[in-house]
């Protein structure tokens, strides 16, 4: 699933290609009416952590989410696509550019009565890559929503409590603050869980503007900490990193055995 970091990225793309422009093509070959007309004019393109959000001039917005398999392509009219015609969920033509989405999983036209009421954006905690993000809300929630016996990791993607966090940012932070991902919430003090946000906060905003994303600081650019290196060396203290499953979603989880020791199990102390 994209990190909240590539959703901005390309609704700064979209934005820059389509705000102000008028629809002239207006294709969502699964979607019932009603649908952005056309001659309607694009007034608004913006991210919500990994929702894409697309605002026409007559009430109406195109919401995608698009999971581990959607994209968002911009191509000039007569354009060869990249991939099928039959994955295309969303086309957008405005004069000179069409904007076209591929295989995204959810796609919803919204009026402003069922986007202001709608569960899954109503939901959502402070978006990790807006600056004026608010961790006192993000922790706030993490006290009220999750049960503290949750693994951290775990609790790193919950959208609820601040999106934007993906598995690639939520294997790396953990492993700058050195917690294992199934360290349970409740051994985590309150200090070290600000700091993880602030973390993964800073992260994100950092790779905004990049083509490769990069969480260590000073190294070249698409180098990471841990996430995909399974097996290869930990590049502070050498021991091979180790993926596993774990949490609700059983996502991937890349951590270090030597710089992120398993909690003790109960009834055990630790060493």
């Amino acid at each position: 699933m994209p990190e909240g970091d590539t959703i901005h990225r390309a609704a700064a793309t979209l934005r820059a290609a389509l705000v102000g422009r008028t629809l002239e093509r207006v294709e969502l070959p699964r979607h019932p009416p009603p649908l952005p007309r056309l001659g309607a004019r694009i007034e608004r393109v913006e991210a919500r952590g990994k929702h894409l959000l697309i605002r026409t001039s007559d009430g109406l917005t195109v919401h995608t989410h698009q999971r581990m398999t959607g994209s968002w392509h911009l191509y000039r009219p007569g354009e060869r696509w990249r991939k099928s015609p039959r994955s295309a969920r969303v086309v957008l033509g405005v004069p000179g550019i069409e904007a076209v989405c591929f295989s995204a999983p959810i796609v919803e036209v919204l009026d402003d009565h069922t986007l202001a009421r709608h569960p899954s954006l109503r939901a959502l905690g402070p978006d990790l890559c807006d600056p004026a993000a608010d961790l006192d809300v993000v922790l706030h929630r993490l006290r009220r929503l999750v049960d503290d016996q949750r693994g951290i990791g775990d609790a790193l993607l919950d959208q609820r409590l601040a999106c934007g966090i993906g598995n690639v940012y939520r294997c790396d932070v953990l492993f700058l603050h050195g917690l294992h991902p199934s360290t349970p919430v409740a051994d985590v003090d309150e200090t070290t869980r600000r700091s993880l946000f602030g973390t993964a906060a800073r992260l994100l905003r950092a790779n905004l503007h990049g083509e490769m994303r990069t969480t260590v600081e000073g190294a070249r650019t698409g180098t990471l900490w841990v996430h995909g290196r399974g097996g290869e060396p930990c590049r502070r203290c050498g021991e091979r990193i180790l993926v596993e499953r774990l949490g609700e979603q059983a996502r991937h989880a890349y951590h270090c055995p030597g710089c992120q020791p398993a909690p003790a199990r109960t009834g055990q102390r630790s060493p």
